[in-house]
Order: C-alpha cells, then sequence, then structure tokens
C-alpha cells in the first residue's frame, strides 16, 4: 500500500459516519490536533473526531506531497468539509499488517493557535 491511502481510507471511514472505522485508522496512541494548539489521544480524540462526523457533510482530500522513508510517511493533504478547507501535516507508519495508520494527525498544518492558547 501507498502511504496515501491512510487520507483514503480516513475519508471513506469519515464519509460512511462510522467512529469505528475512523478511530481504526490511527495507531493506539495517534496524536490528533482538533484545532490549531491542542492534541488529544484516546477516548479524546475519538471525541474530536466524533464531533467533525456530527457536521454530516463529506470529506474531501487530495494528498498533495508524501514523502516516505523506512515505515514512516509526512503527508501533506489539501481536503475540505462543505465550505471548510485545510492543508493538514500528517505523520503515518506502516504497520506489521502493511497497514498505513496515523500517529499524528494534524488537520490544520501550520495555523497558529490563539494567542495564550496551549496544547
Amino acid at each position: 500500500m501507498h502511504p496515501a491511502s491512510v487520507a483514503h481510507t480516513f475519508a471513506a471511514a469519515f464519509n460512511a459516519g462510522d467512529p469505528a472505522a475512523v478511530d481504526a485508522v490511527y495507531e493506539p496512541g495517534a496524536l490528533f490536533v482538533p484545532q490549531p494548539g491542542t492534541t488529544v489521544t484516546g477516548a479524546a480524540r475519538r471525541d474530536a473526531n466524533q464531533r467533525f462526523l456530527g457536521l454530516g457533510l463529506p470529506i474531501d482530500v487530495r494528498p498533495r506531497h508524501v514523502y516516505e522513508h523506512d515505515g514512516i510517511a509526512l503527508l501533506i493533504v489539501d481536503w475540505s468539509i462543505g465550505d471548510v478547507h485545510g492543508t493538514a501535516t500528517d505523520v503515518a507508519r506502516r504497520g506489521a499488517d502493511g497497514r498505513w495508520r496515523y500517529v499524528i494527525d494534524n488537520p490544520f498544518g501550520v495555523s497558529q493557535a490563539a494567542p495564550g492558547h496551549r496544547s
């Protein structure tokens, strides 16, 4: 599988409205950035993704750059959900089963956190 498959697998799970399938695209300890400057893992990651799923709108993903080395990949992915769009900077790892999973999912790329906000 190509590392970009993780973005497409995420989009398919998201568009199916399946929170368990969305979470399966992450390694168990993976980090998610639900808003610039905030990071979550575990149950908080699942809850944050559920809020995005709750919008009821499909996501469109377009991997722009994918750099892979030794089972680790950096992905730059343009995405949109309705009128909201951004460019993600994500890190994925190839598992023993050959599937790529997010280690870090930062949909907001280089967007800045609100002043005084800390993760």
